[in-house]
């Protein structure tokens, strides 16, 4: 090395380490995301006028059009350099905390928040893993996809804490901002990024793509429309149906034809991929229907501000990253799908204990055995399921495997939050009206109304809230509202835990078909693409 080529090995070394922390940032910024708005649900609720219901569509929104969009995101990338698409995606996001920001309405967080910032997300989150791929070698590498993947970890464990920070002592539009400033600061560094360069096939296999949305989409926006009391529900759910089986046949034709698929139906050959695929997606099942459950139970039944929601919800989070550094550190020679086995097991255990104490909780404190439980549990599955899912495949066909499996997680988030949500409205609707109807105290013309107001708009309501709209009625027509709905609501949260609950319990009956499988033990190159 000569004297003029010294200075450059330091420098070139500092530069590595900044992008290896920007990349960082992008990745707590994306998670971080969902986590203040769960938190944030009843202020946003109070400072829009808008319902529960339309804010839980828009969260479980931004989960599906990430999940249908992430394999085309991929491709987009590959197309257009992963660089560009990096940008792109940090930009769709700022558009979507911007729109947070700004908001005057629900409108303008369905198209921007959840259309735009979900369709960022799709291009980030696969453009990273290959830019990781590309500006890192050797151990730089691993400390990089390491430094991303804590960074993740960080945000689902602290992000309903900070969030319930901000938005009780600030505004949760602040929160947003400071997404913005984040990704502002990761776009000052992106002279850094080197592109990675794509040498496969650039045909574009347009007919998967929109089969890949459709089937996805149909699916989780007729649980949505289902649950807004819209129509055509059963013809959503069949294009979605008719859609995901015609994908399954147009990729195998494809495969024969020897034309560029949109992904490689080879990769389902694998039992271990398939599986591993089925448990990432029951896990986000059942962590999307506990994550919208719990806060609108905290804010609407409890009357818990963002901070407190945070605080009772923490246990679980904080658990599941506890755990997952744990088991990463100390599995030693036991066999990765015991560990799962283990996980769903707990998790299943967690959830059961929920049940009962739903309707007796009078605060959070009441959650913390079972969150502690049911977080450990989804510990040990997320230190433990992607590497599964990813052992066999072949180092070339890794990064493609990856966005599979991302694609998979992210519509069983979209599928547990729309699906909980949408069975805790119906739930209350049917049971609100039930306990109307056969009450001795509300005069028929008030069962009535009881009735037609649920029909039309079966919303989730604080008590206090409830008091608010029945000013001017006869103190006993209030006092009976109120207790009708201080009953119906615990029954209703019970109902919606009944998605993680059959979703844990459906894992844990796949973990026993896992233990009779061979392990299959992954190379490096495919521990640092599991992000996950």
């Amino acid at each position: 090395m000569t004297e003029g080529e010294s200075p450059s090995v330091p420098a070139q070394a500092a530069g590595s380490q900044r992008l290896a922390i920007l990349l960082a940032m992008a990745m707590f910024v994306l998670v971080v995301d969902t986590s203040l708005m769960n938190v944030s649900i009843s202020a946003v609720v109070r400072d829009l006028d808008t319902t529960v219901s339309g804010v839980q569509s828009a969260i479980a929104l931004e989960a599906l059009v990430s999940a249908a969009f992430i394999l085309i995101g991929s491709k987009v990338g590959d197309l257009i350099g992963r660089k560009r698409a990096y940008v792109l995606g940090l930009l769709g996001y700022a558009v979507g905390a911007l729109a947070m920001t700004l908001a005057q309405g629900l409108t303008a967080i369905i198209i921007f928040w959840a259309v735009v910032g979900g369709i960022g997300a799709s291009l980030l989150l696969p453009a990273m893993q290959s830019l990781i791929h590309g500006n890192f070698e050797g151990a730089a590498q691993v400390k990089a996809y390491a430094l991303v993947g804590a960074a993740a970890a960080i945000a689902a464990a602290v992000g309903p804490l900070l969030g319930g920070f901000i938005t009780t002592y600030l505004s949760w539009r602040v929160g947003f901002l400071l997404e913005i400033l984040i990704i502002a600061i990761v776009l000052s560094g992106i002279k850094l990024v080197r592109d990675a360069p794509y040498t496969g096939p650039r045909e574009v296999d347009l007919v998967g793509a929109v089969l890949s949305v459709l089937g996805m989409g149909g699916i989780v926006l007729g649980i949505l429309v289902w649950q807004e009391g819209g129509e055509s529900v059963a013809a959503l759910l069949a294009v979605g149906a008719i859609a995901m089986a015609a994908l399954v046949f147009w990729l195998t034709r494809r495969k024969r034809q020897g034309k560029p698929t949109l992904l490689d139906p080879d990769l389902f050959k694998s039992k271990h991929f398939r599986l591993g695929i089925t448990q990432q997606m029951l896990q986000q099942i059942a962590l999307g229907g506990t994550m919208i459950a719990l806060p609108i139970y905290l804010q609407m039944v409890l009357e818990y501000n963002a901070l407190l929601s945070g605080l009772s919800i923490a246990p679980l989070s904080l658990s599941m990253f506890g755990m997952a550094l744990l088991a990463g550190r100390r599995a030693g020679t036991r066999r990765p799908s015991s560990i799962i086995r283990l996980g769903f097991a707990l998790l299943t255990v967690g959830m059961l204990l929920l049940l009962p104490i739903v309707p007796r909780a009078d605060s959070g404190w009441w959650l913390l055995v079972p969150l502690l439980i049911a977080g450990s549990g989804l510990g040990l599955l997320v230190s433990q399921l992607n590497n599964y899912t990813l052992a066999p495949i072949s180092e070339e066909r890794v990064s493609e495997a990856a966005g599979v499996n991302s694609a998979g997680g992210s519509f069983g988030l979209s599928f547990g939050l729309a699906f909980a949500g949408a069975i805790m409205l119906a739930t209350l609707s049917v049971t609100f009206t039930d306990m109307a109807e056969h009450s001795t105290v509300l005069p028929p013309a008030e069962q009535q109304q009881v009735a037609q107001a649920l029909e039309d708009d079966a919303e989730l309501m604080s008590n206090t809230q409830l008091e608010q709209q029945l000013k001017g009625q006869p103190e006993q027509i209030q006092d009976e509202i109120i207790r009708i709905n201080t009953d119906a609501r615990p029954l209703a949260l019970q109902v919606a835990l009944l998605v993680p609950i059959l979703a844990s319990l459906v894992g844990l009956a796949n973990s026993f078909r896992m233990m009779r499988l061979p392990d299959v033990k992954p190379s490096g190159s495919v521990e640092g693409m599991a992000l996950g």
